[in-house]
C-alpha cells in the first residue's frame, strides 16, 4: 500500500474523530448533524461548477450512497443519544473494516494478502475491545452502534466503486455529498419543522466547521479507495478511534484505562501489517 495513501488516510482519521466529537458534543444532534450536511452541501454545489459531471456509470451508485449516507447519520445520531463517545465510536467504526473487506471481495473482486487481512482482524478487535467495560458491552445503544457500522460497510463500498466508474473522483465526491446534503434536508423536514434549521442554536457555528472537517475526512477516503484495496483503507480508517481515545478523555473526561491503552496497541500492531 502507497506511503502516501497511509498517511492522508491517517489524517483523515484524525478528522473524522474531530467532527464526531463535535457531534457528540452537540445538545441537538440532529440539527447538528443536518447543519453539517449543509455545510458541505454549499461548498460542494460551488466547487462542482468547475468540475465535469461524474460519468453516468457512476449515477446509480451516487444515488444510493445518499440514501446510505442518510441512513448512517441517522443511526449514528440516535448512537450518541444513550451512548459514551468512547463506547458508541469503537463499535461502529470497529465493525466496519471486515464487513468492507468482504464486501469488497464479492462486489469489486478485490483481494488483499494474508499479512493484510490478520492486520485488517488485529484493527478490527483492537477497535471493539475499546467499548468494553469489564467483559460486557454495557451499552444501551448497542443496536444502533452496530447499524450504524453496517451503514459504514455499504457506503464505503458502494463510494470505491463508485469513485472508479466516476472518470473524475472530485467530481464524484462533490456531487456524492451534494446529494447527501439534499438527502438529509429533507429527512430533517419530514422528522422535525423546517424552521428550526434557521433558527440560532448553541454550536451552530462549530456544527458548520464541523461539516467542513466532515467533507475533508471523507472526501479523503473515497479518493484512497480508488486508489488502494478499500478493506485495508477501511481500517487505516478507523484507526480515528486512537484519537477519539484521546479527544474523550480531554475534552469529555471520560476514563483512559491501561486496557484502553493495551486495545490502542494491538490497533496500531495492525496498522504495521498494513503498512
Amino acid at each position: 500500500m502507497p506511503y502516501h495513501i497511509i498517511l492522508i488516510t491517517l489524517l483523515a482519521a484524525l478528522l473524522h474523530a474531530s467532527w464526531n466529537a463535535l457531534l457528540r458534543g452537540g445538545s441537538d444532534r440532529l440539527t447538528s448533524m443536518t447543519t453539517m450536511c449543509i455545510s458541505v452541501f454549499v461548498s460542494c454545489a460551488i466547487m462542482a461548477l468547475f468540475f465535469p459531471t461524474p460519468a453516468q456509470e457512476s449515477w446509480l451508485f451516487l444515488l444510493a450512497s445518499g440514501i446510505l449516507h442518510t441512513g448512517y447519520n441517522l443511526f449514528l445520531v440516535r448512537s450518541y443519544r444513550a451512548g459514551e463517545f468512547g463506547q458508541v465510536y469503537p463499535i461502529a467504526r470497529g465493525s466496519s473494516p471486515i464487513l468492507i473487506t468482504l464486501g469488497a471481495a464479492l462486489m469489486a473482486g478485490e483481494h488483499i494478502t494474508s499479512v493484510a487481512l490478520f492486520g485488517i482482524l488485529l484493527i478490527s478487535a483492537g477497535i471493539i475491545s475499546l467499548a468494553f467495560k469489564g467483559r460486557k458491552i454495557a451499552l444501551p445503544s448497542l443496536p444502533y452502534a452496530l447499524g450504524t457500522g453496517c451503514f459504514i460497510a455499504a457506503y464505503s463500498v458502494t463510494d470505491g466503486m463508485g469513485a472508479r466508474s466516476a472518470g473524475n473522483v472530485l467530481s464524484y465526491i462533490l456531487w456524492m455529498c451534494c446529494i447527501e446534503g439534499l438527502f438529509m434536508v429533507l429527512t430533517y423536514c419530514l422528522l422535525r419543522s423546517p424552521q428550526e434549521l434557521l433558527r440560532p442554536f448553541p454550536g451552530k457555528g462549530m456544527a458548520m466547521i464541523g461539516g467542513q472537517l466532515m467533507l475533508l475526512a471523507y472526501g479523503t477516503v473515497i479518493y484512497a479507495m480508488s486508489q488502494a484495496p478499500m478493506g485495508m483503507v477501511s481500517a487505516l480508517r478507523e484507526t480515528s478511534v486512537l484519537f477519539a481515545l484521546l479527544i474523550g478523555h480531554f475534552f469529555f473526561k471520560e476514563h483512559l484505562s491501561l486496557k484502553r491503552v493495551a486495545s490502542g496497541s494491538i490497533i496500531v500492531a495492525g496498522i504495521l501489517l498494513i503498512g
